[in-house]
């Protein structure tokens, strides 16, 4: 059986429209190994997605809605559905697959049995509608070869998958990381190649948006961070502990200077001072690097606010809850 005949794929999605379309448009005649798993759309997803071709699955809302839930209610239908499968595609339902990729990715999982997780390059389809649709691309821009994680679109074995038995479904962000870790101590690989994989549309329109986005980052960080912290492969720590610099300890740091005198204002030069360094490593000259800078400093503070959003919920030994921010 070759690569892409053993392939099949797992669209996730809620209330997509004509993403979702363009989505399963996109999967050609892969369509009749997909299953699209519906997380309570009103919009008319799950009827569209049956008429293009693909099996579709409506997640169980009760228990609550995580994509981690969606994945693995996905992955579980379609290995039954399909048994002869070997390698599983998850897209979210607002990304169109490139049309080479999963003969690409396929090809790289047969060529390399150390390996569990395939992913390639995904790109914002409108990244110059809004400088947060540019910040999503430039952050989908990862480094080639070994990675310690991929993101929601990748091509995973599904031995590798089982082994690990999934995402961990309590997770409201974060559970593609967390799942690499696992299958990292598990001695599986991870990696990024150079190839086009998915067009994403993000559809980050305002503030709001991009800073609720960054608040569920900073959930993330705290949380999956929490679950590992005395391990050797801890995950996040740094990530957490720099939001926590930026936007706790420095301003209560330049309170507890002013008591001495108002000299103590020059701590506020660290924040233009960063703004610059981080512009600088981009190219000066470009205003949209002075703007990454600008909201890479911003998003420490909504991160701070995903953080402690976590830590209070653990306190008070209460479920974590989805952060939204498209809506």
């Amino acid at each position: 059986m070759d690569g892409q005949s053993s392939l099949g794929i797992v669209v996730i999605g809620r209330n997509e429209g004509q993403r979702l379309i363009d989505c399963l448009t996109s999967l050609g005649p892969h369509i009749v190994r997909t299953i699209y798993v519906d997380s309570g759309s009103t919009d008319g997803s799950v009827a569209a997605a049956e008429g293009l071709g693909a099996r579709t699955l409506r997640l169980d809302m009760s228990a609550g809605f995580t994509a981690a839930r969606a994945r693995n209610a996905g992955f579980a239908a379609l290995t039954s559905a399909v048994p002869e499968i070997t390698m599983v595609q998850f897209v979210d339902g607002d990304c169109m697959v490139d049309e080479d990729w999963l003969a690409r990715a396929a090809q790289e999982l047969d060529d390399h049995a150390d390996l569990a997780v395939v992913c390639g390059r995904r790109r914002e389809r409108f990244p110059e509608a809004t400088i947060y649709n540019w910040l999503c691309d430039r952050e989908w821009d990862t480094p080639i070869g070994e990675a310690d994680a991929c993101g929601g679109d990748a091509l995973f074995r599904r031995s590798a998958f089982e082994a690990a038995r999934g995402y961990r479904e309590d997770l409201v962000a974060g559970e593609e990381p967390e799942l690499c870790l696992r299958l990292r101590r598990q001695n599986w690989k991870i990696r990024r190649i150079d190839a086009e994989m998915t067009l994403h549309d993000a559809a980050i329109t305002r503030f709001r948006q991009w800073w609720r986005r960054s608040v569920r980052a900073g959930h993330a960080y705290a949380e999956v961070s929490w679950r590992y912290r005395g391990s050797a492969d801890a995950i996040w720590t740094t990530n957490t502990r720099r939001a926590l610099l930026w936007s706790a300890l420095l301003p209560a740091a330049l309170l507890l200077a002013l008591l001495v005198g108002p000299v103590a204002l020059l701590l506020l030069l660290a924040y233009p001072a960063q703004i610059a360094r981080l512009a600088l490593k981009g190219g000066w000259r470009e205003a949209r690097h002075w703007q990454a800078g600008l909201f890479s400093v911003l998003g420490k503070f909504a991160e701070a606010e995903g953080i402690a959003r976590f830590h209070l919920r653990r306190l008070q030994n209460r479920r974590s809850q989805l952060i939204e921010y498209k809506s």
